[in-house]
């Protein structure tokens, strides 16, 4: 617990400062950490540990990694949001445009391609499969309906709609990729497909009735924007499990120090793609839009999570690099963690009126809510509980 503790002070605390009171900062930090990074990978090539040695696990490791950082930041992001001390330019937008925490939802699924049953060529056609695997989510989506209109917790019906969530998001995703199952290095063709047709349908008009405040009394219209949205979020979740497969699962991404290094410049170039099309598509095709999950948005998304995992990949340059115990804890329970963070979150806002707490207050309560998250999933991995329904 100790060891966790100072793991907590090194890793999310300062992810707590970046996002509320040295967010003015963020550019000077983030262009001083990557020149400290690359002198540091310079220093040691051309040093005394030029030799050093490649662990051929560390690609699956910096995979760990990524998914780790992706859920902290969202679950640190979906409590500071509540709170002035949280900048509004983060915030998600309300129809065109980026915002940090339009990410949110789009890496969700990404993280979970890229290392899903597809992408490892071990997916299965049986309905059973699909059916267990998308069960607690939909219990969960439901659980959270009940539970937001109970409490009468404020939701953003713009969002998703009046009943949908993010939990029937990702249990329609599973379900659509068992029933039309796909080889995992066909996926991706599928999945621009998909995302090509969508957004053909976006720009004759349909962008207009999904951005529109008019909802009708059926249960699409009431729900248009989870409903719809779902025919991008599959396609990012089809092209995510080829990308998944071709970097790291493939007969040519074996455990040698030739391949790992392909993997990381593979990757180096798909995210630098990825930002090339998104700046063609939202020019000249439909700006990016969280809400539709347009095609702008997806490649948007890609790009983002591709460039933050190949950061991560250079952690292999520099010699002593290890996962942290904190790091572990959370990657053993990562649904554990988010369904925690959303319990957490709501009983901050149960309590605390965060739109009126000062920022000194808000400060304190986000690192309070921080570290009480991590003591418990330090707690339950100590304890061997891991929370896993499939």
């Amino acid at each position: 617990m100790s060891t966790m503790a100072f793991d907590f002070l090194l890793i999310v605390l300062p992810i707590i400062l970046v996002y509320t009171v040295l967010a003015e900062w963020m550019y000077i930090w983030a262009t001083l950490l990557t020149l400290l990074l690359l002198i540091r990978i310079a220093a040691n090539r051309f040093g005394s540990y030029s030799n050093l040695k490649e662990d051929p696990y560390s690609v699956r490791k910096n995979i760990s990694s990524y998914r780790v950082a992706t859920m902290i930041i969202t679950c640190l992001c979906i409590l500071a949001v509540d709170f002035r001390i949280f900048p509004r330019r983060y915030a998600k937008t309300e129809t065109y445009g980026t915002g940090w925490m339009d990410l949110g939802v789009g890496s969700f699924v990404v993280a979970n391609s890229l290392v899903s049953r597809q992408a490892r060529n071990i997916s299965s056609r049986k309905w059973k499969t699909a059916i267990q695997s998308s069960s607690p989510l939909i219990i969960l989506g439901f659980a959270r309906l009940l539970s937001t209109r109970g409490v009468d917790y404020q939701v953003h019906v713009a969002e998703y709609g009046v009943h949908w969530n993010f939990f029937f998001t990702l249990a329609a995703i599973s379900i659509l990729t068992c029933i039309i199952n796909v080889p995992a290095q066909y996926s991706g063709i599928l999945g621009s497909l998909i995302l090509v047709g969508y957004q053909v349908c976006l720009t004759h008009g349909l962008n207009l009735y999904l951005l529109s405040n008019e909802r009708g009394t059926d249960i699409i219209s009431q729900n248009k924007e989870g409903f719809f949205s779902i025919f991008g979020y599959w396609g990012l979740y089809l092209v995510g499990v080829q990308l998944g497969n071709f970097l790291f699962f493939n007969n040519h991404s074996s455990a040698t120090m030739r391949s790992t290094n392909w993997a990381k410049i593979r990757v180096w170039m798909l995210s630098l793609l990825f930002w090339l099309l998104t700046v063609i598509i939202d020019r000249h095709v439909e700006r990016v839009s969280r809400r539709t999950c347009n095609l702008g948005y997806v490649t948007l998304v890609l790009a983002v999570n591709l460039q933050v995992l190949a950061i991560l990949l250079l952690s292999d340059f520099l010699p002593g690099s290890k996962t942290s115990v904190l790091e572990e804890a959370y990657d053993r329970n990562l649904l554990g963690t988010f369904l925690l963070a959303n319990l957490l979150t709501g009983l901050v806002n149960l309590f605390v009126d965060t739109l009126f707490a000062s920022s000194v207050k808000a400060l304190f309560i986000l690192i309070a809510y921080a570290f009480s998250l991590s003591f418990l999933i330090g707690l339950l991995d100590f304890c061997g509980i891991r929370l896993k329904f499939w």
